[in-house]
């Protein structure tokens, strides 16, 4: 069994160059609209807004909205400021620099359709 996350997003290619780009996600195949992409061990769907189908009536597809949540996207790292630092110089931008809170430090950021990121470090 795999996990696949599908995000909807406003510009396929460009998202697809984005997530390769900034986030280092490898390219597995692309189909139709879609590009399907490996992630740390996750596969990510993009695929573009859609309405309801047979199989998912009262569904329609969207992009977020980038002023709301209700998922989010963490990645572990071992060095918050660091990957913060990386991730900066390849077109990442985040909301705030790395918050140290104590037990962990991180930081949010978005892609290029709203979906949120977070880089988390546990503190020592």
């Amino acid at each position: 069994m795999a996990l696949t996350h599908i995000l909807v997003v406003a510009d396929v290619p460009a998202s697809n160059r984005w997530y390769q780009d900034v986030l280092g996600a490898e390219p597995y195949r692309e189909y139709g609209t879609s590009a399907v992409l490996s992630f740390n061990g996750v596969w990510l769907l993009l695929v573009e807004r859609g309405d309801p189908t047979p199989d998912k009536p009262d569904i329609e597809f969207l992009p977020p909205d980038p002023r709301k949540a209700s998922h989010a996207f963490t990645v572990r790292v071992a060095d918050c400021q660091a990957s913060y630092d990386i991730l900066t110089g390849r077109g990442a931008e985040f909301l705030t620099p790395p918050f140290d809170w104590g037990g962990e430090i991180r930081c949010f950021f978005h892609d290029l359709d709203g979906h949120l990121w977070e880089i988390s470090q546990l503190a020592v």
